[in-house]
């Protein structure tokens, strides 16, 4: 991708005092007249780079500029090259590794080095999360409409949307994007999507506001839940609600307050404890509770 090779060059002419347009070529596995646009480009953005023909000439950057070196430091990088690598997890692809050799010139210590931030975005779906990826992610670039069928708490419909940004929140991968069916932008999750396909038919670019997700806006406390847990989910407690959601009872139980999204999600919530939780509140869903569990009750009595 050209913006990928622009900032390779970029790097490379502020890591080194001066190369030639065949050195750049042969890195970048490009003509030296593309090299040539390239500069022109990095030119009209206002990068101060000079020319100088003959046998000592080459590409440099003006003196005076050199003190941009000084921006990213080596803890810079490899926060950097520590994001691309994550983005290698899911794309199925080493397009993110290459980007980051092209960024790594004259910095090859930092690559060498200690890479002590290992983030792996992949999740357990990632045989069928990366071709999604990639599908949207050309979708996206080439303004390309997208088919698929999305299941939800409502109900499975099909959906066709215009997609705009691919987004990694909640431990999940999202598609924001126009969806034709409801005349609105949506958040989709990549994982209750199947038959996702490219139409082929094109899109104009809209105005697109950028998702709230905010978690209040995503996931907003509708009930008030008050539960008793035995000492043994304390783990798991601070694990999905932090250290202050509950507090220990001289019996060493765990009185539990906190705000929960859905009825059915809650309810799912406490039966996974199995007989090491109690809710005491909502009143209305302890009854709801009690049926499920006389259900379960008789099919297991059969």
């Amino acid at each position: 991708m050209k913006i990928d090779r622009l900032i390779g060059i970029l790097s490379i002419l502020l890591q080194q005092e001066q190369v030639t347009a065949p050195y750049l070529a042969e890195r970048f596995e490009v003509s030296r007249r593309t090299i040539n646009r390239d500069i022109e480009d990095l030119c009209k953005a206002g990068i101060p780079i000079m020319t100088r023909q003959g046998i000592k000439g080459g590409i440099s950057i003006m003196e005076g500029y050199k003190i941009d070196r000084t921006l990213l430091t080596s803890s810079d990088l490899q926060a950097i090259f520590a994001g691309l690598r994550s983005l290698d997890s899911v794309s199925g692809t080493n397009r993110y590794g290459q980007l980051m050799e092209k960024l790594s010139v004259g910095a090859s210590g930092v690559i060498a080095g200690d890479q002590h931030i290992l983030i792996d975005l992949s999740s357990w779906y990632k045989g069928a999360l990366a071709p999604k990826i990639e599908m949207i992610h050309g979708g996206i670039e080439q303004q390309e409409l997208l088919g698929f069928t999305y299941f939800s708490p409502r109900g499975e419909s099909r959906r066709e949307i215009e997609p705009y940004h691919l987004v990694f929140q909640w431990s999940s991968w999202y598609v924001w994007g126009w969806c034709r069916k409801r005349r609105d932008f949506r958040l989709f999750k990549l994982n209750r999507m199947t038959d996702l396909h490219c139409t082929g038919e094109k899109f104009e670019k809209r105005e697109v506001p950028l998702p709230n997700l905010a978690t209040e806006k995503i996931f907003p406390h509708k009930l008030q839940v008050k539960a008793v847990f035995a000492p043994e989910c304390k783990w798991r407690l601070i694990e999905e609600f932090g250290k202050d959601c509950y507090l220990e009872q001289p019996d060493g139980s765990l009185l539990f307050q906190f705000g929960h999204t859905d009825r059915e999600n809650l309810l799912s919530w406490i039966l996974s404890f199995g007989d090491k939780a109690e809710l005491l509140e909502p009143a209305d869903l302890r009854e709801e509770l009690l049926r499920i569990g006389e259900e379960i009750r008789q099919k297991y009595s059969l």
